[in-house]
């Protein structure tokens, strides 16, 4: 696909259309690889973005209580050592 470079400030760019943004899932960033005289652009997935607030949220309103206990009444820890 052959895409025009534009002036961009000092810089120069490339514009993606809503459709390769959309097909590609391409959000704010982008992982930008040199490789072998190839610039490969690739989405930059961030699936646990967010998680590090959710959590403390959760602590803040006390949801952050175990479902299942850590030991089981009839675990036998000694096997592990």
């Amino acid at each position: 696909m052959e895409v025009s470079v534009i002036k961009i400030g000092n810089s120069k760019g490339i514009r993606f259309s809503k459709t390769i943004i959309e097909r590609y899932n391409i959000r704010d960033t982008v992982d930008l690889i040199l490789d072998k005289g190839q610039i490969i652009i690739k989405p930059l997935a961030r699936p646990r973005k967010g998680w590090e607030k959710a959590f403390m949220d959760m602590h803040a309103n006390g949801d952050d209580k175990l479902l299942i206990p850590d030991i089981f009444e009839d675990e036998n820890l000694e096997e592990w050592k």
